[in-house]
């Protein structure tokens, strides 16, 4: 990534990302925190092209995304939402959307991973039980558990976690955090994050602040560093 600038088409005047640079080693899990509006999520969507920069390139791979088709992009790329998306279908077809053409052996072993098989077993119709308009039938860890499922499936280089576990109660996050661990492993994973608690074993921890990045380093750098990360943290744990 070369120094990226970029302002919202409506917001011509505010830059949402300035002179923001990030090299991320294959393998690296990277988190990216600070507080709303500072310009977390826009990274994620220069990336997956929803937009282009003003100034500077994104590469994957060595390869400048623009260079790239937008199928190509994406193929490469899993992403885990904050509110996982499920389709008016069955559990078996919700996690082979991640790769149409998987049989149901390599969508059970994707669920086994994300820690899924089991309570898609114990639903009435097992994989076959159709999941009801946006996933009504489930609770909000199951359906992190399938979108997790979905991604690992689909085995991307890169991984996207956006906030994927900040609606959950504390037992359901316990269960997804697992099936998210499972998933990063040998794979680059790039994390947004609020509760900085998830994102304290991340290889690095990058903070961003009105579209800039003011500190980078781990958990415990960054702590000892006295700057905003740790007045983020000292905020959310004495909580």
């Amino acid at each position: 990534m070369v120094a990226i600038n970029f302002h919202y088409p409506s917001r011509p005047l505010q830059p949402a990302i300035r002179d923001f640079t990030l090299d991320v080693a294959p393998g690296e899990t990277v988190a990216l925190v600070g507080p709303s509006g500072a310009g977390k999520s826009t990274v994620f969507q220069l990336l997956l092209r929803f937009y282009d920069p003003a100034s500077g390139h994104i590469e994957l791979d060595g390869v400048s995304t623009r260079q790239l088709t937008l199928h190509d992009l994406r193929e490469r790329i899993g992403i885990v939402p904050q509110d996982a998306v499920i389709f008016s279908t069955s559990a078996l077809e919700n996690i082979r959307y991640g790769k149409p053409g998987a049989t149901d052996e390599e969508v059970h072993a994707a669920a086994r991973a994300a820690f899924a098989d089991e309570f898609i077993r114990a639903l009435p119709e097992g994989y076959n039980t159709f999941l009801g308009e946006r996933g009504v039938r489930l609770s909000g860890g199951q359906r992190q558990r399938v979108a997790i499922a979905r991604a690992m499936l689909k085995n991307p280089p890169l991984l996207l976690l956006d906030e994927a576990t900040s609606a959950l109660d504390a037992e359901s996050e316990r269960m997804v955090q697992a099936a998210l661990e499972s998933a990063m492993r040998d794979r680059t994973t790039l994390v947004i994050a609020h509760r900085l608690a998830t994102v304290q074993q991340a290889d690095r921890i990058v903070v961003l602040d009105h579209g800039r990045m003011v500190e980078q380093g781990t958990h415990d750098q960054l702590m000892a560093a006295g700057g905003t990360y740790a007045r983020l943290a000292a905020l959310q744990f004495m909580d």
